[in-house]
């Protein structure tokens, strides 16, 4: 079976600790993440939370758990709607990886999401994220306008 990825990258004007705030900081993953705020310990094993404001009420879109972590180098996460109608289970779940990679000030930020041949409902979440070719470009470039602003 072909696996099914999507994978995007970005050249930031910004030091990989400053592209690893923008991901990890909720005042920043507000910015560039639809309103939501990162919610966790930042461990691997721990819940990721993304929230936001629904009708003045938090709303928890997206959750995950912490897979992998090198601090201002790698962040792998699982991801999954609590409130989508299939089962909250791992092989449901699809992953997010970031790569940073520094060099001289300037930092390369790779990010693919995958898991969708093993997930529920997989060929539509991919339809969705794959987004028409331009995966994640979108949000990369709000990542990069927050982290060059720092």
């Amino acid at each position: 079976m072909h696996k099914k990825m999507v994978s995007n990258q970005i050249l930031i004007s910004a030091s990989a600790a400053q592209v690893w705030d923008v991901l990890v900081k909720p005042e920043h993953t507000a910015k560039y993440m639809f309103g939501c705020k990162t919610i966790s310990e930042w461990n691997i094993g721990d819940n990721l939370v993304w929230e936001m404001q629904h009708e003045d009420k938090p709303y928890v879109p997206v959750s995950g758990k912490i897979i992998d972590l090198k601090e201002h180098r790698l962040l792998k996460y699982s991801v999954i709607d609590p409130n989508a109608p299939y089962a909250q289970t791992p092989e449901n779940h699809l992953h997010v990886t970031y790569i940073l990679d520094e060099n001289l000030g300037t930092t390369v930020l790779t990010v693919t999401q995958d898991n969708f041949e093993e997930a529920a409902d997989g060929e539509k979440r991919f339809t969705d994220v794959y987004n028409n070719g331009e995966g994640w470009d979108p949000i990369l470039v709000q990542i990069k306008k927050v982290a060059e602003e720092l």
